[in-house]
């Protein structure tokens, strides 16, 4: 018996063109990012929404002292990676556009629960580092000048 090896040959190029977007898709720092950064539709934007969202993203045990949401899609946050963002210091992406964000700042007090939050929004570019055309970290946000 004989076979060709034309169809292996075609089922092993497909897998080495579908499962990287795939894999990069569970990257366990992406989905931290997402979680730690991320949040489409924010729910009023003020000091009530910063200890929700940070309490429900379990970003207060300890209480961390400084976090920001990105409130974009998916897609454009992700853009930055590619076509919406413009090569930084140490391998980072600015944002060529800005994103509508809000801070959440730890008010003082205990490091521990419960934790206690000032929120602060605007809209600022970002700049965030990148692993498999994902973002992986927030380095940091700022306001046009």
């Amino acid at each position: 018996m004989t076979m060709s090896l034309g169809p292996l040959l075609l089922v092993f190029m497909l897998s080495l063109v579908l499962i990287p977007p795939a894999l990069a898709q569970n990257d366990h720092r992406y989905i931290k990012f997402l979680n730690q950064h991320y949040d489409a539709n924010p729910k009023g934007r003020d000091d009530r929404y910063c200890n929700r969202i940070m309490r429900n993203r379990k970003l207060t045990s300890p209480c961390k002292e400084l976090n920001t949401f990105i409130h974009g899609t998916r897609g454009s946050i992700n853009a930055i990676c590619e076509t919406n963002g413009a090569p930084y210091a140490d391998n980072l992406r600015k944002s060529t556009s800005q994103f509508q964000v809000t801070t959440c700042r730890h008010s003082g007090g205990s490091p521990r629960p419960p934790c206690r939050y000032r929120a602060s929004r605007g809209f600022r570019y970002v700049v965030i580092a990148c692993e498999n055309g994902l973002p992986v970290h927030l380095e940091e946000s700022f306001f046009s000048s």
